[in-house]
């Protein structure tokens, strides 16, 4: 990932809090068929390793576990909040014209080798920490348990596991830092005027303007 200096996040406990609030991620491999890309829910257990460590699940039919049973490097794409920044935003627009379209996002991206396992009761452990984490806010949360014991025996017997350690990390926050004070301002409060629920996200990360 291209991340020039100003855009870069590089402290972990940063890393791993956006890691944390994506709650879909693409895990990207390469091997024998190629390239090839799932959309998945991970955990990420910040203690585990230098940089923390994921875990997940994939289908036994899908090929993609071999290549990490093969021992392809991985990588794993964490897209946080993003959104298109028009021109109109900047007040260096009505000063001097000289302004382009742009997109501001979050984003980390994770490497590393992983670990294939298809133990039933580490499975089990991943996908209940997976259900509970999701269930959570519910206000009747359903468990694991709650289906029958059997057709969770079958279920894990239709995936495999996979246990990821980061080796290395990439952050990038890019909230329009290269801007004037002022177009900072202009970019945030533009984005929180939207009434797409998507550029209000972004405009909660944006760093408040020195100008105001």
């Amino acid at each position: 990932m291209y991340t020039p200096r100003a855009f870069a996040l590089d402290d972990l406990p940063e890393l791993h809090q956006l890691i944390q609030h994506t709650r879909l991620a693409q895990l990207v491999t390469v091997g024998e068929q190629g390239l090839q890309a799932s959309h998945l829910p991970l955990l990420l257990n910040p203690d585990e390793g230098a940089n923390g460590t994921l875990y997940g699940h994939l289908a036994r039919a899908n090929p993609q576990w071999r290549d990490l049973q093969n021992g392809s490097e991985a990588l794993v794409i964490f897209a946080g909040a993003e959104a298109y920044i028009s021109p109109a935003f900047y007040p260096a627009k009505a000063e001097h014209g000289k302004v382009v379209p742009t997109w501001n996002y979050l984003a980390v991206h994770a490497y590393g080798k992983a670990e294939v396992f298809t133990d039933a009761e580490r499975l089990l452990n991943v996908v209940s920490a997976l259900t509970d984490r999701h269930e959570g806010n519910r206000s009747q949360p359903w468990k694991v348990s709650d289906a029958p014991a059997d057709y969770i025996e079958s279920m894990l017997n239709a995936i495999v596991g996979f246990a990821l350690p980061i080796e290395r990390l990439i952050g990038k926050r890019k909230l329009s830092q290269n801007r004037s004070p002022a177009d900072i301002a202009g970019v945030r409060e533009g984005l929180a005027a939207s009434s797409d629920v998507r550029d209000q996200t972004l405009a909660r990360f944006m760093p408040q303007g020195a100008s105001e």
